[in-house]
């Protein structure tokens, strides 16, 4: 992955960015697969996010629960 530091909303960003890119006429051959491995890259890390924050979510859940 090319900046682990990326934070959810970065490479949410960067994904439209992609997409938008990859939905255009204009859409240069040379570069493609170079894109869909970022976008590749880019999904793991936001299900990566998205999986830590459901843990957390669970953890306050419980304590909550607990007290």
């Amino acid at each position: 992955m090319e900046d682990d530091r990326t934070g959810y909303a970065g490479a949410l960003e960067e994904l439209q960015a992609i997409l938008a890119e990859l939905e255009g006429e204009a859409v240069d051959v040379d570069v493609l697969a170079t894109r869909v491995a970022r976008a590749d890259e880019l999904l793991t890390l936001c299900r990566e996010r998205l999986e830590a924050a459901r843990v957390q979510v669970e953890k306050v859940v419980a304590a909550a629960e607990d007290a």
